[in-house]
Order: structure tokens, then C-alpha cells, then sequence
């Protein structure tokens, strides 16, 4: 009996001695499998805790109208922004194109070159344009002009000398220095209209143009280096553009006689007309 209770008491104590051996190299952590969403976000959540969705939370539609409009604001704000940002001009755009040897070679042959002896002025001489009608007509001096001072012509224009000559000083003292570096400088003058047998404005029985006599041109926009445009009918009214208009048109007054605009009247809403005509209370400008 006393031999008995010693081995059940042997027994008791061994498992109790490795009851606590295995608690004491037991893991922290539980060995249950582990959800998905704690390999996702590992977060250790208690084990009463119900299997959350671990989906974004999804804002009140007001939150979301809100968010939308603010998106929409932002990006209109950097719309205008960019839209009234100076254009960025390289040397590259800045620099006039050079003729190439062939184009040089084309034009000796065409016989375009110093006209109205200004080496400034670049076209042909051409033959004296007899009038169909009575007033009309360059009888001497009579050219096509294609460049003015490194400015081109949008289409070679018949003139005679006197206006070619008004039409570079203009170009120097007029055109260049109310552009100055705006859009890179100027490329190119949009001619509207040069020679024309015709009458004032197209009115029958009116008398002959200045454009009917080779002392006009007409001019619509202004090319710069950067591809932009000055135009008169879309500029003229406002902006940096207007300005820009406005003083070219100011200063045309003095090397033409004739100056017209879209303050004038209702011809000239898309154009600027320059003619050599003299008046005797000095030139008339408008």
C-alpha cells in the first residue's frame, strides 16, 4: 500500500514538472491560421473580434461633390495660368531663319533683291501698271516687295517706292520697338491689300484709292517668332496685344500721311490702312 501511494505521487510530480516545462516553451502567439487581412495589415486583433471588412471607407456624397469641385477648381486655376504665361522663345526662335544657297541662287534669278536702292528693302522692280481706270496706276518707281528690314511680307506687295521707303522706317521705329521681345519679336507682316484699281472703300463713284496709285498698304495681324499672332480685329480692344496695337498704330503716324484703324470707322474694324498721302493740317490719323 505505502508502495502504491510513492509511485502515484512519483507519477503526479513528473507531470507537473512537464506541464510547466511545455508552458514555459510555449509560443507568445496564437498557432491559430492567420486571416487575410492580418497578412495584410498585421494588426493584432483580439480573438473575440468579428472578421472586419477591410474595405475603404466610403465619404457622404457631399464630401464627394466637394472634393470634385475642388479638383475642378484647381485645375481651371492652372489653366489660366498657362494661358496667360508668357510664351517661352529660344535663341533659336528668337534668330531669323538665313536663306539657304538655293533659295539666295532663286531669288538672283527672279531678280529679287535691293529695290528703291535700300538694301533694307528686298523685291523686283517691275513694269509701270497702266490704270483701268482713270487716276489709277504707277507710272514710275513701281515694285513687289517681299521683305522689309528682315520683316517678310505674308504675300509679295505692289507699291511704289515712296511707300516702301514709309513702310521701313515704320517697320524700324514703329513696328520693332512697340513689339520689342514680345513672342520672340516680329516675323512677319499679314498684308491685307497693296496695289488696287479701285475706289475709296469700293463706293461707286467715290474718289480713287491711295491703294488704286501704289501709296498704300494694308495690314491685318502681325506674325511673331514664337508662331503667335497680333491680329486688329481680335486684339485691338484689350489686353497686352491691344496695347501693343495701339502704339504701332500711333507711331505709323508721322512716316504715313494716312492712318486708319477701328477707331476710324466701320472699314477698318480688321485692319490698319497706311497710306503716303500728304494732308496741309499734317497727317491724318484715326
Amino acid at each position: 500500500m505505502t508502495r502504491g501511494v510513492g509511485m502515484l505521487a512519483t507519477v503526479v510530480a513528473f507531470c507537473l514538472l512537464g506541464s510547466e516545462t511545455s508552458l514555459a516553451g510555449a509560443p507568445e502567439t496564437s498557432l491559430r491560421p492567420v486571416l487575410r487581412e492580418q497578412q495584410l495589415y498585421p494588426v493584432a486583433l483580439p480573438s473575440f473580434a468579428p472578421d472586419r471588412s477591410l474595405r475603404p471607407v466610403t465619404r457622404p456624397a457631399d464630401a464627394q461633390a466637394a472634393s470634385r469641385a475642388k479638383a475642378r477648381a484647381d485645375m481651371a486655376y492652372l489653366t489660366a495660368a498657362v494661358a496667360e504665361a508668357p510664351a517661352t522663345v529660344t535663341q533659336a526662335q528668337v534668330v531669323p531663319a538665313k536663306l539657304t544657297r538655293a533659295e539666295k541662287k532663286a531669288r538672283r534669278k527672279a531678280g529679287i533683291g535691293k529695290v528703291c536702292r535700300d538694301r533694307d528693302l528686298i523685291g523686283q522692280e517691275i513694269d509701270p501698271i497702266p490704270g483701268t481706270l482713270p487716276g489709277c496706276g504707277i507710272r514710275k518707281g513701281a515694285i513687289r516687295l517681299y521683305e522689309v528690314d528682315g520683316v517678310k511680307l505674308s504675300t509679295p506687295s505692289i507699291m511704289n517706292c515712296d511707300t516702301a521707303k514709309a513702310l521701313e522706317k515704320w517697320v524700324d521705329n514703329g513696328l520693332k520697338n512697340s513689339v520689342r521681345s514680345y513672342g520672340g519679336g516680329v516675323q512677319e507682316i499679314k498684308v491685307a491689300g497693296h496695289y488696287a484699281c479701285r475706289t475709296r472703300n469700293h463706293k461707286k463713284g467715290a474718289k480713287i484709292s491711295e491703294h488704286g496709285k501704289g501709296n498704300a498698304i494694308d495690314i491685318s495681324a502681325i506674325k511673331l517668332n514664337n508662331g503667335e499672332t497680333i491680329s486688329v480685329l481680335r486684339d485691338w480692344r484689350g489686353g497686352k496685344k491691344g496695347r501693343i496695337l495701339k502704339k504701332m498704330h500711333k507711331k505709323a503716324c508721322g512716316p504715313f500721311g494716312t492712318v486708319l484703324g477701328p477707331n476710324s470707322d466701320r472699314y477698318h474694324q480688321d485692319h490698319f490702312h497706311f497710306d503716303v498721302a500728304r494732308h496741309r493740317g499734317g497727317p491724318y490719323c484715326r
